[in-house]
């Protein structure tokens, strides 16, 4: 991303990760424009229809927030992430994710994800296992880069595939360059692919030898497309908590992000009842490996050192506590200026 606030010297970034399943969409917008305030280089956005659980209490349309973080920021924005297979056809993200990059030039990236049943089962339509949500997303992906390829070159395109049909259009307002597709994946099959069909990878805070099999298989895909994957953005998504107190910090986390410390797929639950229950079997020791909860900065810090030495170049930060403002204030001093690339 070039043109970026808080883009350190080394190309390292560290955006601030706007939690719409908790904040209201102008909060959201205010904290995410204090964040830039205090360092933070841009905001990654979920596509959420619900909250995780019902304590947590929103869930806004992204896409209308992130124009409204295009006009009150100056940095990155993206969907972190959408998925382009159910609640949407390919061409509807497609549109708008060119529109947003029309709107906001140089700023705007496309995360991509294969969905969960918690957001996507809402328009009543079969859930599939994981391997088929998989392909359709990759479906999605031909689609979108058909869209934008042959938008950008003036013609129309089509498509009859598995999962999906497109009749003979174009992109009518498109950006000078079609947005970076990124795609979000914890598995190293998928993360093989996305290194052949997409721009760059999103994933989130896990141990550093499975990430490390990820960037592996990434890049493998983007060699055997002829990419070079030294060129392709690697983002990360951390959840944290942090408070004045490590007490605090924890009961944070236990109220407002249970599902931190759920040792188990989420993909296929259906609502923020049924997590709320899960959740009530959630204990402290759930989120250790999972999710640092500490009073002190420099925890976080170190924490966060390692995923930048592994070789990230974008980290969306999400405290998930309702404590923002403080937190964003003593990360902006006490971290982010320390990391280094």
């Amino acid at each position: 991303m070039c043109g970026v606030s808080g883009v350190t010297a080394a190309g390292l970034t560290v955006g601030y990760a706007a939690a719409l399943e908790q904040f209201p969409p102008m909060e959201a917008v205010e904290l995410a424009v204090l964040a830039e305030q205090h360092g933070f280089s841009g905001v990654m956005a979920a596509d959420h229809y619900q909250p995780w659980v019902p304590a947590q209490g929103e869930a806004s349309f992204v896409w209308n927030v992130l124009t409204a973080l295009g006009e009150r920021t100056v940095g990155d924005i993206g969907p972190g992430v959408t998925a382009p297979t159910f609640r949407w056809h390919p061409a509807m993200v497609a549109q708008a994710s060119a529109t947003l990059a029309a709107m906001y030039p140089g700023r705007h990236w496309l995360g991509l994800g294969s969905g969960e049943a918690l957001n996507e089962h809402i328009t009543a339509q079969y859930w599939p296992e994981a391997p088929e949500r998989i392909n359709r997303m990759f479906e999605a992906i031909e689609i979108i880069k058909k869209l934008f390829s042959a938008s950008l070159a003036g013609k129309d395109v089509k498509h009859a595939g598995q999962f999906y049909k497109l009749e003979s259009t174009r992109l009518w307002t498109m950006p000078e360059e079609a947005p970076e597709i990124l795609v979000a994946t914890a598995g190293p099959v998928t993360a093989k692919r996305a290194g052949r069909h997409a721009d760059g990878l999103i994933t989130v805070g896990a141990p550093l030898e499975k990430i490390s099999g990820l960037f592996g298989k990434f890049d493998e895909g983007a060699r055997e497309a002829g990419k070079d994957p030294s060129t392709m953005p690697r983002a990360l998504q951390v959840h944290l908590s942090w408070a004045p107190t490590d007490e605090e910090a924890l009961a944070n986390a236990m109220q407002q992000w249970p599902n931190g410390g759920m040792k188990f797929p989420k993909g296929d639950i259906r609502t923020p009842f049924d997590f709320e229950q899960m959740a009530k079997l959630v204990r402290p020791e759930d989120f250790e490996g999972r999710m640092i909860i500490s009073s002190d900065p420099d925890v976080h810090r170190a924490d966060l050192q390692r995923y930048v030495d592994l070789g990230f170049d974008r980290i969306y930060l999400h405290d998930v506590g309702r404590n923002q403002r403080e937190w964003i204030e003593v990360f902006g001093s006490q971290v982010l200026p320390k990391l280094v690339r």
